[in-house]
């Protein structure tokens, strides 16, 4: 049965009008949520705490005295007859002696462990603002899937109905509808199915990745429809004046000052070695009574023993060049770091610079006129003026365009939160730190 020409008309401006999506009922996975989860199930977290805590016990172990030795023994025993009491001598012994470290190595071994275990605060801060990275990134590939998906669903509806109305006016003859142009709108339906299963694809293994953090059943829920307000706010162009110092402030920077603290003290031990390692040694040796019964006088011996270190040419000269080098080369590992997170983020914020330039060129220009131009190539082919497929290209255009602004705006939002790891400050740390894993 063909469809009266009254009827094509407003089936054909009726598809221009997109019904927006019903409100959710399930439960969304906001990024806040998100990341706090991550960091609360963070193993790496409880291990930097547990090795926290070995590092101190240890400094306590370094700072403290080698334990004394004991000796028990036989002296002088005759080998003839082996009788204790045959020779004058003969003596039974038992000796203590106690070695005393050089200068001031158990204060500096024990300061070391607590520099070493200094980093670990910072490790953890370094590791929390990595998870705010990463889980953000993860959230806002969910976030552009989810979106793109319900762009394309809205729109798979619209190119639906144009496919009914060029068939009905095939059929009918009324309106300058051709065989081709039901051919074109279903296959560009079956394009849209293409697309819809590769995001649906990618969608997936985004929540597979975020999983790891979050768990598989928070993965599962939906991202909320609106990119957090703290991943949209306006970009400081000033931040290499203002920002480009608090880079020494970063948790990667902070780590490594403690760590340069540490080659440091390995310094000043290497020095300890000049030294002399001393000991004091104590003995008393008891004696057996003579053959005609006559008391014998014990004995008691004293002494004290140092080494002299004066061959220090292959080991104390070497050993502290080694300590020093150590320590220029961790210097050195802080310039490159801070080059690096600087490089880092100065390319994000020319990133994000063109990303804000073309988003309200899309959203002020480009969206507007290809939605003018949709909506004239199709009122051209409803009079009889204009073309199907033009008409189709149309939308597809705009459909495209409204596809990579989502795009644009998660790749934005993305930069900005690598920008935020980039400049971070310990001190703007502490709200999302776990207050358990804190000294």
């Amino acid at each position: 049965m063909s469809i009266p020409s009254r009827f094509i008309k407003p089936a054909i401006i009726g598809v221009l009008v997109l019904t927006s999506l019903s409100a959710r009922a399930e439960p969304e996975l906001e990024l806040t949520s998100a990341i706090n989860t991550a960091i609360e199930n963070d193993p790496w977290l409880r291990q930097s705490s547990h090795l926290q805590s070995a590092l101190l016990e240890e400094s306590v172990a370094a700072g403290a005295f080698p334990d004394p030795r004991v000796t028990l023994g036989a002296a002088n025993l005759p080998t003839d007859t082996f009788d204790t009491g045959q020779e004058a001598m003969t003596q039974a012994t038992i000796g203590f002696s106690q070695k005393i470290p050089r200068g001031d190595s158990r204060q500096l071994a024990s300061a070391k462990m607590q520099q070493m275990a200094g980093v670990q605060p910072f490790r953890r801060e370094h590791r929390q603002v990595q998870v705010m990275e990463t889980v953000t990134h993860l959230w806002l590939d969910l976030w552009r899937s989810q979106q793109s998906i319900r762009i394309i669903e809205q729109n798979r509806g619209l190119f639906e109905q144009l496919a009914d109305v060029a068939e009905a006016g095939y059929t009918s003859a009324t309106v300058g509808s051709r065989q081709q142009d039901i051919i074109r709108a279903s296959l560009e339906l079956t394009r849209l199915e293409d697309r819809l299963t590769t995001l649906n694809s990618q969608l997936a293994s985004s929540q597979e990745s975020l999983g790891e953090w979050v768990g598989p059943a928070q993965a599962q829920l939906a991202v909320s429809e609106e990119i957090p307000g703290e991943l949209l706010t306006a970009f400081s162009a000033s931040w290499s004046e203002t920002r480009a110092n608090a880079l020494t402030r970063h948790p990667a920077i902070r780590a490594t000052d403690q760590l340069i603290e540490a080659k440091a003290t390995d310094v000043d031990l290497a020095r300890q070695a000049y030294k002399p390692e001393w000991s004091v040694s104590a003995q008393y040796g008891f004696r057996d009574s003579a053959p005609n019964g006559q008391d014998r006088a014990d004995l008691f011996s004293v002494g004290v023993g140092f080494d002299l270190p004066i061959f220090t040419g292959n080991r104390q000269d070497r050993k502290l060049n080694a300590s020093a080098a150590r320590l220029e080369a961790a210097k050195t590992e802080r310039t490159l770091q801070i080059r690096g997170l600087q490089a880092k983020a100065r390319a994000a914020m020319a990133r994000i610079e063109r990303l804000d330039d073309r988003i309200n060129l899309y959203q002020q220009t480009l969206l507007p006129q290809m939605e003018e131009q949709a909506s004239a190539a199709l009122s051209a082919y409803n009079n009889d003026d204009g073309d199907f497929a033009e008409a189709v290209r149309a939308r597809i255009a705009e459909l495209n365009a409204q596809v990579e602004l989502i795009q644009m705006k998660a790749e934005r939002a993305r930069n900005l939160a690598s920008f935020r790891y980039l400049t971070a400050d310990s001190s703007e740390i502490t709200p999302l730190s776990l207050t358990r894993y804190q000294d």
